[in-house]
């Protein structure tokens, strides 16, 4: 089956940190027969910044961020058997949602897929007039990055014939244990983007430890946090493309997961950055979040942290054998139980359940 699938960006993660839960499910659905073309904008200098070549799995159209060329890749949907429409593509999404909807064949399988359920949700409940309102009747099936049960009762209330939270996972074959490496030594790692929804609690996780304990020494990657005030033991070191991720992972002694605000309220949430550490054999220290155990067991596989003195409180005290023991346990679960081909099957029968279904429909 064909899959038109408009995101993000499938070549870069420069302020897109979907690229990996792209890439993860997309190759797996290619390994098992599908024919895919991601359709991506030129837009916020991703191409500026891509990390991975154009994959021999899927055919990526990169477009113009103009509406001519918005309408051009819309055109392509009526081609596909199954549409896809991720939010957060970042230009045209209300027209990229309604288009597709509008080009694609009636018996293709019309699918929704919300990496940031929260926002979505928010947006949905204070916009009457949201383009989604008017397209979920059209929708075949909601996807989510995740979200669990109150997701799904949020999207069924909303009038979805079906909403199938699918996890972030890890890819064993892009994320896995390396040697450590000297730019990323630290006693405690942060890597994630400075967001209005994640900056109260960046401060509160990870700052207020680095402020706690001022002989060790703490590391923060990612945009924009150049102009953030920080103490003098915290080391920024900007954009850390995904090549690096897994030597930042294994690298420092822990690294710090920090959910973002509407994340961290709904659960079931669990970052890629969860999974990308885990696959290396990272310690991991998370802050508390509804639904932590389905993915990994507190004090054994992760540490948890209710507070900026819990985070202090774990690094003071962990060692290196503690460490390490944490980590291996960590990536023995991950491996068990949350790669992206396990991932990538669960999509497969949703998707040919859909198709099936569909036919049925449309026969009737």
């Amino acid at each position: 089956m064909k899959i038109a699938f408009y995101g993000s960006s499938l070549l870069s993660s420069y302020w897109n940190g979907a690229a990996t839960y792209y890439r993860g499910l997309l190759s797996d659905l290619a390994r098992r027969g599908y024919s895919i073309t991601f359709y991506e904008p030129d837009a916020f200098d991703r191409q500026k910044h891509r990390d991975i070549d154009p994959p021999d799995w899927a055919e990526v159209k990169v477009y113009p961020a103009t509406e001519e060329a918005m309408r051009g890749v819309v055109a392509e949907a009526a081609k596909a058997d199954i549409v896809v429409k991720a939010s957060g593509v970042g230009v045209f999404d209300n027209e990229l949602l309604e288009g597709i909807m509008a080009a694609s064949r009636s018996d293709a399988v019309r699918i929704f897929w919300d990496v940031d359920a929260p926002a979505t949700l928010a947006e949905l409940r204070e916009s009457p007039d949201h383009p989604l309102h008017r397209t979920m009747q059209a929708l075949d099936l909601v996807l989510t990055y995740g979200g669990g049960p109150p997701v799904i009762e949020a999207y069924e209330g909303f009038g979805a014939r079906r909403c199938v939270p699918i996890y972030n996972a890890c890819d064993p074959t892009t994320h896995h244990p390396v040697p450590a490496d000297g730019r990323f030594r630290a006693d405690l790692s942060f890597l994630g983007n400075r967001l209005p929804d994640r900056e109260a609690r960046v401060e509160q996780f990870f700052l207020e430890p680095a402020g706690r304990l001022p002989n060790r020494s703490f590391l923060i990657g990612g945009n924009g946090w150049e102009t953030k005030g920080m103490p003098s033991n915290v080391r920024h070191i900007g954009h850390v493309y995904t090549r690096d991720h897994n030597a930042f992972n294994t690298s420092p002694l822990a690294v710090l997961n920090i959910a973002r605000d509407s994340m961290a309220s709904t659960g079931y949430s669990p970052a890629t950055r969860v999974f990308e550490a885990a696959g290396a054999g990272a310690c991991l220290i998370t802050d508390a979040w509804i639904g932590l155990e389905l993915f990994l067991k507190e004090d054994e596989e992760v540490l948890v942290a209710r507070d900026g003195k819990d985070v202090a409180d774990h690094v003071e005290a962990l060692t290196p054998g503690r460490a390490r023991a944490i980590g291996d346990a960590a990536r023995a679960r991950i491996m068990a139980e949350h790669t992206y081909t396990r991932r990538g099957a669960e999509v497969d029968v949703i998707l040919r359940e859909e198709a099936s279904q569909k036919r049925e429909r449309s026969v009737a």
